[in-house]
C-alpha cells in the first residue's frame, strides 16, 4: 500500500506535536510544520519531515505546500488544521487589530490552506480534512470572546464545507477539545498582556483572577487531559471508513454539548458563568 501522507500545522508543541509524532509511529508520512526555524529543526531531529509554515502568511503557505507536493509527487491524503492561539480579555477590551490577528491565525490561515489543498484532493478522489476547534466553538465563556468568535466561525464554515464536499470522497471533521495540557495558557497570557489595557479596563479587578489562572503551573481546570486524547480522535477522523462530523474530547466538552441542547439559553449562561 502507498504510505498515507498528512500535513499538520502548529506542531511546535501540544496537540500538533503529539499528533505528528503519534501518526508517524502509525506509519503515516507526516509533514509537521510550525512558524519558528528552531522548532522546525527540533522536529526534524525527532525524525519528522519538518517545514516552516506561518498560517498568517500566504507566501509561507504556498512555499510549504509546494514543498510537500514536490516531495510526494502531488499526493496528500490528509490535512490537520491545528495552528491557533487564544486572545483573552473581555470582548469590549479587544482592539480591532487583536481581533483580526485572532481570526488570521485561527480561521483565515486554515481556510486558505484548505482551499489550496482541495483541488489536489479532488483530483485524487479522496482526502481527510480535520480542524482543531474547541469546546468554545459551541459554548461561549467570559473573557474569551475573540477565541469564541474564531472557533464559532470555524464550526460554521466546516459545516458548510462538509455539505459542499458531499460525494467528492473528501471528508471534513472537527475535533472539539476541552482542557488539554499544552502551552496554550502561557501563550494566551502573552497576548493578554500585550493587547489588553488591563489597568484602564472596567474589568480591572476581575482580570486579576484571570491572570492567576493563566500563570498557574500545572492543570488549571478539572478533567484536564494530555494531548494524547486528541491524537486518539484524530486517528478516528483520519482512518475510520465513515468519519464523524465532530469528535468531542474531555468530560467538560461532552457535558456542555448536552447542556447546550437541554437548557434554555439564560440558564446555560448561568452555568457557564460559574464554570469560568
Amino acid at each position: 500500500m502507498t504510505q498515507k501522507t498528512i500535513l499538520i500545522t502548529g506542531c511546535s508543541s501540544g496537540i500538533g506535536e503529539c499528533v505528528a509524532l503519534g501518526l508517524a509511529k502509525r506509519g503515516w508520512r507526516v509533514f509537521a510544520t510550525c512558524r519558528k526555524p528552531a522548532d522546525v529543526a527540533r522536529l526534524a531531529a525527532a525524525g519528522l519531515e519538518a517545514l516552516q509554515l506561518d498560517v498568517d502568511d500566504s507566501a509561507s503557505i504556498d512555499a510549504a505546500l509546494g514543498e510537500v507536493i514536490a516531495r510526494t509527487g502531488g499526493r496528500l491524503d490528509a490535512l490537520f488544521n491545528n495552528a491557533g492561539f487564544g486572545q483573552p480579555g473581555a470582548a469590549e477590551d479587544i482592539p480591532r487589530a487583536a481581533m483580526r490577528a485572532q481570526f488570521e491565525t485561527n480561521l483565515f490561515g486554515a481556510w486558505e490552506l484548505t482551499n489550496k489543498v482541495l483541488p489536489l484532493m479532488r483530483a485524487q478522489g479522496h482526502g481527510r480534512i480535520v480542524f482543531n476547534s474547541s469546546i468554545l466553538g459551541f459554548a461561549a465563556m467570559k473573557w474569551r470572546g475573540a477565541y469564541n468568535a474564531s472557533k464559532y466561525a470555524m464550526e460554521g464554515l466546516c459545516d458548510t464545507l462538509r455539505q459542499e464536499l458531499f460525494g467528492s470522497g473528501i471528508h471534513v471533521s472537527l475535533i472539539e477539545p476541552g482542557p488539554i495540557r499544552s502551552r496554550f495558557r502561557p501563550n494566551a497570557l502573552e497576548k493578554f498582556l500585550a493587547n489588553v489595557d488591563i489597568e484602564h479596563s472596567v474589568h480591572h479587578e476581575l482580570y486579576q483572577k484571570q491572570q492567576e489562572r493563566l500563570k498557574k503551573e500545572g492543570d488549571a481546570a478539572p478533567f484536564t487531559l494530555g494531548p494524547e486524547a486528541c491524537l486518539a480522535v484524530c486517528i478516528k477522523a483520519l482512518e475510520s471508513a465513515r468519519p464523524a462530523a465532530r469528535y468531542r474530547v474531555t468530560t467538560p466538552t461532552k457535558l456542555f454539548w448536552y447542556l447546550k441542547r437541554l437548557l434554555p439559553s439564560l440558564t446555560l449562561d448561568a452555568v457557564l458563568r460559574r464554570a469560568v
